[in-house]
């Protein structure tokens, strides 16, 4: 069976990481969360006080690329982002960081660094990989590509129900649907590599999907494209 690349696209909190990682067990491809990377370096920018009264010291942060090196560990059938061989996977979730990862993920040189790294896991195939651009700049060419959408009033609850599960308890759910907003309009007015709908993606609405249901309409898709 040929092995192809999987891009999927699309709003934040809308399910796309957990379709991902459904076809990637399904198929045992590697899974790549490419949010997670841009996140990871919002944190290092966090923590090393390069955002400051809600702007980002570019140049601060552009002279320390080099030192930030981001890898994965799958520790109970989870991927955990680390970074710098640390896990950060449960700090890289915060809302501290998602406020400001737009902020981050707009910057030209972090992208191009970032999606640097991307392309190169794809060369080999069998790559499903989530984000904001995969479709459009990361794996333009991906034999099959997704874009994955909800109603924003559903993707702030399910967030807040997987933050509370998780342990954040610094959280509303008025705060998570601001974020989400704001990280919808951020991220498709940005001026490099914006969200958008590639022309050949298929579109999948999670508003009343199952996740079972999300999976089986994404792995019927897959199959016919393989086969």
């Amino acid at each position: 069976m040929k092995k192809i690349n999987i891009a999927i696209d699309g709003h934040s909190s809308c399910g796309k990481s957990t379709i991902a990682k459904g076809i990637a067990k399904s198929l045992n491809y590697v899974y790549i969360d490419s949010g997670s990377m841009y996140r990871a370096v919002t944190y290092f920018a966090l923590q090393k006080n390069m955002i400051e009264f809600e702007k980002v010291k570019e140049n601060e942060l552009l002279q320390s690329l080099s030192k930030i090196h981001i890898g994965f560990e799958e520790k109970k059938g989870e991927q955990h982002t680390l970074l710098n061989g640390k896990d950060i996977e449960f700090e890289i979730r915060s809302l501290e960081v998602s406020k400001h990862v737009s902020q981050v993920a707009r910057i030209p040189e972090v992208r191009k660094h970032l999606v640097a790294q991307q392309k190169e896991v794809g060369l080999y195939k069998g790559v499903v990989m989530d984000g904001r651009d995969i479709g459009t700049v990361v794996f333009p060419g991906a034999e099959v590509k997704f874009f994955v959408t909800a109603d924003a009033n559903i993707r702030a609850q399910r967030r807040y129900d997987e933050m509370i599960a998780k342990g954040y308890s610094d959280v509303s759910l008025e705060m998570i649907k601001h974020n989400i907003e704001e990280r919808d309009f951020l991220d498709s007015h940005r001026k490099v590599s914006p969200l958008v709908r590639a022309g050949d993606a298929v579109l999948i609405d999670t508003s009343h999907l199952t996740q079972d249901e999300q999976l089986t309409m994404a792995m019927a898709i897959i199959n016919e494209k393989i086969n």
